[in-house]
């Protein structure tokens, strides 16, 4: 019995991830995506639908407008994979050697951490992400300082009232943040209230500050608002609209667009 709501559960998982990756998709998509009948898919979706995950249309699904259910970190990782290091190397070159730098615990971010690892600077470095952290291990020319707090598992993150006070005792040279989200009014929002709050603290605790985000992160929605986007420098990838670069423009945010592919 057990077995079966595991498999059932996989299989809900394994539709929500495909809806994230393709968007729109038909209902013989999602059967040949995770190997079940269309039956079976037709009642998976009905359960999804039922707890506000996804909208059923034409035939098939998508995900539900304004959705705050996030997708397991490990999938969100391999999404938009080419332009994250892009961005990432374009923030690498940013870094000055001994200085003090926050990473946060976002996808993008991560791609950050592992540049450094390759090519490692004297840095030290404060982070709230459980998956940043072990990107550093054994790796001499660093001093790496993980966040305590409230283990949030979803984002692999440390978040709460203790990593933040804990916070409050640090200042960097510079911070690079993710986004779960850019809305239309300009702002970066996250998915998760603990998330949001500690990333508003960080703002506070940096001279310099980016904001690593991909142009697919703008136009989206999340729940809760961390800041806009002229409180730090952005880097996105040059697929970003027209539209959304005269906003960025007239919003005064310093941009640095990169050009995917363009990483070593």
């Amino acid at each position: 019995m057990s077995q079966g709501g595991g498999i059932k559960t996989d299989r809900l998982d394994g539709i929500r991830s495909h809806l994230y990756a393709h968007g729109f998709s038909t209902i013989q998509d999602l059967a040949d995506a995770v190997g079940a009948s269309l039956a079976t898919v037709r009642r998976d979706l009905q359960i999804l639908e039922e707890s506000g995950v996804i909208d059923r249309v034409h035939g098939g699904a998508r995900i539900a407008e304004g959705s705050s259910v996030e997708l397991a970190f490990q999938e969100r990782e391999k999404r938009q994979l080419a332009a994250k290091r892009a961005i990432a190397a374009a923030a690498y070159e940013t870094l000055v050697p001994r200085t003090a730098i926050f990473l946060d615990a976002g996808t993008t971010v991560l791609q950050l951490a592992r540049r450094i690892r390759i090519d490692p600077i004297p840095l030290r470095i404060f982070t709230n992400g459980l998956i940043v952290a072990q990107e550093f291990l054994n790796v001499p020319t660093l001093d790496v300082t993980l966040l305590g707090g409230q283990l949030r598992s979803e984002n692999a993150s440390m978040v709460g009232p203790q990593a933040e006070a804990m916070l409050e005792t640090i200042w960097f040279d510079q911070l690079f943040l993710g986004a779960s989200a850019i809305s239309t009014d300009g702002a970066i929002y996250s998915v998760d209230s603990a998330e949001a709050s500690l990333n508003r603290r960080m703002l506070t605790r940096s001279a310099n500050r980016s904001v690593l985000a991909d142009s697919t992160k703008f136009g989206t929605t999340a729940t809760y608002k961390v800041a806009p986007l002229s409180e730090a420098r952005l880097i996105t990838d040059a697929a970003l609209g027209v539209e959304w670069r005269r906003q960025l423009e007239e919003a005064s945010v310093d941009t640095h667009y990169v050009t995917i592919g363009a990483q070593e």
